[in-house]
């Protein structure tokens, strides 16, 4: 039977079966031997020991389209990164270490803002702007109100994905609507630094109607991305890329040079002065970082 993984732990992997039911396996002892880890989201091959018991054997992991390390994951089709639109305020540089992670895994992402209902209309095409712009899908929802998760339910539909974002933006809420029988505990938001308790504690795919399978992990909520070079920087901003074509120099970086098409295109408008500040920022501290 084919199936997929949705939850590991202590050696045993559930795989959601193609029949609709989730199976207790453990994986063959090669697999360990071969030096191969099973991971949240693998499609898998299993051997169903007892039907009744709804337990199995890992077989065989069939090949993936992509894999994450951090988190664990593979075959991810789409990110969903969340932040809240107020309370906490969004962190945008953070936000945007979301997406630069994204653009490395080369993984699709729709930006999300929950708690639609603390600000105004003006606030949210403000925000919105910023990443439209920049090519990222944006959409806004409450699941405390009951709205705009219609449409970003059919935007999950068909497709396996990662939530993304900081503790206290209304994650675990978010899976409780998707699939009710995950029943996930949900932290609340500190009055004082407003900011979420971790309730992840492992990776794990949920499903819903059968066709959406949505993963939250542990972990997840600050990103660093050192690795990069300052000089390769620009290439994670969608925007920046074909405004780059114009620049004078072939190695400009879109700080000081003169005849910057980057630039040019900021001060004309076409990529929002909050992409490039936040550009600006990290370049300078990918820049200090002492590399040997």
């Amino acid at each position: 039977m084919i199936g997929k993984i949705t939850k590991g732990i202590a050696g045993f992997y559930y795989v959601h079966g193609e029949d609709g039911s989730s199976y207790e396996c453990r994986a063959k002892g090669s697999f360990r031997k071969d030096g191969i880890k099973p991971l949240v989201g693998d499609n898998v091959r299993i051997c169903v020991l007892d039907q009744e018991k709804k337990t199995g054997n890992l077989e065989e992991i069939l090949p993936r389209t992509n894999e994450l390390v951090r988190p664990a994951a593979a075959n991810i089709s789409q990110a969903l990164v969340v932040f809240a639109a107020a309370k906490p305020a969004p962190n945008f540089n953070l936000l945007d270490r979301f997406l630069i992670y994204m653009e490395q895994k080369q993984i699709t992402v729709l930006v999300g803002f929950n708690k639609c209902e603390l600000v105004t209309e003006q606030q949210r095409k403000e925000v919105e702007e910023i990443y439209t712009r920049a090519g990222y899908p944006v959409q806004f929802f409450s699941v405390k109100e009951q709205t705009g998760l219609k449409e970003l339910k059919e935007a999950l539909r068909g497709k396996t994905t990662v939530l993304a974002g900081p503790s206290g933006v209304g994650k675990s809420s978010l899976i409780n609507f998707l699939c009710p029988s995950a029943a996930m505990e949900t932290g609340d938001v500190s009055r004082k630094i407003e900011r979420g308790r971790h309730t992840t504690r492992h990776a794990e795919l949920f499903v819903s109607d059968g066709e959406i399978y949505v993963m939250d992990t542990p972990g997840f909520s600050t990103l660093y991305v050192n690795e990069i070079l300052p000089q390769e920087l620009w290439k994670y901003y969608p925007e920046m890329k074909q405004a780059a074509t114009e620049c004078r120099f072939a190695g400009c970086s879109h700080m000081e040079e003169p005849d910057c098409g980057v630039k040019e295109a900021v001060s004309c408008g076409k990529i929002a002065g909050e992409r490039y500040e936040s550009y600006r920022r990290l370049y300078a501290e990918l820049s200090d970082i002492k590399r040997y």
